[in-house]
């Protein structure tokens, strides 16, 4: 498996990071598992466990109104929910803040939700306090959009990733709402369409958060990365993590090879 991982990810410079777990074997494959790869907006996945872990602790309620303002908008960023209330001065639940952090990777929202519980270092702890310590998150999307190198300071490596996909598919940490309701907003996410899923069968469950950041004046892409819980049509169950760092490639080049490793362990996966 990792030398067919190698040899697709030879189609584009920069670096690969995979991770591989069958849910229910524990079969782990993991390549260049030692690089701290940025996360990007990937880090709204552990955000968003976080928020619904306060949730479960009666901190915060799902139907909770939270008033928008427009302080709470910073330009030039990527955010449907500005887009939908430009004028802002509006009340969103904590549910809909988490549908459009998660689902549809809204920067603003994400940065309202940060602030709502306590800032990325509370985020960083809990995540911690679950067992998953090869991550870090330290800046939130504002901090991220004020300096290029800023985005290293959020990193991942491959098996840290696999940790926490599979604490939440054991589904023992969250409720079992707090857990729907996370699964539901990322198999609807619109994100992505052309890594992990693109070339798996139609009929594939998959629930996952993508991460991407622009390129820099040398061309050089910092992020391109998909993660997430892949339920294959034969009853397998994997967890899928790929990360892509420091490429001069096209985005849709570097989505391509994510789709190709994506067929790879799917295709290994369900063979056994």
């Amino acid at each position: 498996m990792n030398s067919e991982i190698e040899t697709i990810s030879k189609a584009i410079d920069g670096i690969t990071g995979v991770g591989i777990l069958d849910l229910k074997t524990k079969e782990t494959v993991v390549f260049n598992g030692n690089h701290r790869f940025p996360m990007q907006s990937v880090f709204k996945f552990p955000l968003g466990i976080a928020v619904l872990d306060q949730v479960d602790k009666k901190k915060l309620r799902l139907d909770q109104k939270i008033h928008i303002t427009s302080r709470d908008y910073f330009q030039k960023t990527y955010s449907p929910m500005r887009d939908k209330f430009p004028n802002a001065d509006v009340d969103l639940t904590v549910a809909e803040l988490l549908t459009y952090t998660v689902s549809l990777s809204d920067n603003i929202a994400c940065d309202i939700l940060f602030r709502l519980i306590g800032g990325p270092k509370v985020v960083n702890t809990y995540i911690h306090g679950l067992g998953v310590k090869d991550m870090q998150i330290v800046a939130n999307e504002e901090q991220m959009h004020q300096s290029w190198d800023v985005q290293y300071t959020n990193w991942c490596k491959p098996e840290a990733m696999l940790q926490l996909l599979d604490v939440f598919y054991q589904g023992k940490k969250l409720s079992e709402a707090s857990t729907d309701f996370l699964w539901n907003v990322m198999v609807e996410t619109p994100t992505g369409a052309k890594r992990i899923k693109s070339m798996l069968p139609p009929n594939t469950i998959v629930a996952h958060k993508t991460g991407t950041s622009g390129a820099n004046d040398k061309g050089i892409t910092g992020a391109v990365n998909d993660v997430g819980i892949v339920k294959l049509p034969g009853g397998k169950d994997i967890a899928v993590v790929i990360y892509v760092s420091d490429s001069h490639a096209k985005t849709e080049e570097i989505e391509i090879v994510i789709a190709k490793i994506a067929k790879a362990a799917a295709d290994h996966y369900s063979a056994k």
